[in-house]
């Protein structure tokens, strides 16, 4: 596994608890492999000078839904953020000064910017990672709604959640508890890399493929699809050892896995070729 000063910074920041993780700066951390001279603290002011700005223009009397209103005039109004819809799949939008470059991205690191904002104002809120979609909520008892960054900030009832999910899966999916559950600081984080993962696979990038694989188990170690595809990777890359090391892992951690017979079937051919 490639050991980069990113990815070490990388790998201490996740190695806290899950609570003292700093998303921020872990997802700096991701892009930084991409853009070596990236400066991590340079993009952390800015998203406190975004803060800062937001604080001003709060109203005296800051109750959850004004906040949200102040956050979302200043995100998409006066600073123009907003969904890249155009080129969803582009990596850039993955990478957190991307976005803040560009004031555009996909739901997850829209959401990022959000929540890095509501958090300096001392307006928790949390992720939420729905099945083809992200969300954010506020941490409030008595608030059921959710934000969709992705679509201007916009607020979402559980009924409008239902709907959009509807609307992803492209056919009437039954709404499950966990659909609507936070995720963890590391859930976040792997499904970042898992976008980048999936954009990088379809553009026939497979070093950067096995480098999101890489962070995304130093994140989950036991993941076992995750092993199972870095082996696949270690196979087609001709590196023996290594893809033998970590198919036989995901055997080990899923017997009975559907695709078993496939892969034994690669460990034959990895020890024909030894």
């Amino acid at each position: 596994m490639d050991f980069s000063l990113a990815r070490q910074h990388f790998y201490q920041e996740v190695q806290q608890p899950d609570e003292q993780i700093n998303l921020e700066r872990a997802a700096l951390y991701i892009a930084q492999e991409e853009y070596l001279d990236l400066d991590v603290d340079e993009y952390l002011n800015a998203l406190d000078m975004m803060a800062d700005d937001v604080r001003e223009q709060l109203p005296i009397e800051s109750y959850p839904l004004k906040i949200l209103k102040t956050i979302n005039h200043y995100l998409y109004g006066n600073l123009g953020f907003a969904g890249n819809t155009e080129n969803y799949y582009d990596p850039r939008n993955s990478f957190l000064n991307d976005v803040i470059d560009r004031r555009t991205g996909i739901p997850i690191t829209l959401s990022l910017v959000y929540l890095a904002i509501a958090q300096r104002l001392d307006f928790p809120m949390v992720g939420i990672g729905m099945p083809g979609h992200f969300l954010i909520r506020p941490i409030q008892e008595d608030m059921d709604i959710f934000v969709d960054a992705f679509s201007q900030g916009e607020i979402l009832f559980p009924q409008d959640c239902q709907d959009r999910l509807n609307q992803m899966s492209g056919q009437s999916v039954e709404m499950q508890p966990q659909f609507l559950a936070a995720v963890t600081s590391r859930q976040f984080l792997a499904r970042m890399l898992t976008n980048l993962k999936a954009t990088y696979l379809n553009r026939g990038e497979m070093e950067k493929v096995l480098a999101a694989i890489e962070r995304i188990l130093l994140l989950f170690p036991d993941a076992a699809f995750e092993l199972r595809d870095r082996g696949i990777l270690y196979f087609r890359m001709n590196r023996w050892i290594e893809a033998r090391q970590d198919l036989e892992a995901y055997l080990d951690a899923l017997p009975m896995a559907d695709d078993r017979d496939t892969i034994r079937k690669l460990l034959n051919r990895i020890g024909q070729a030894n």
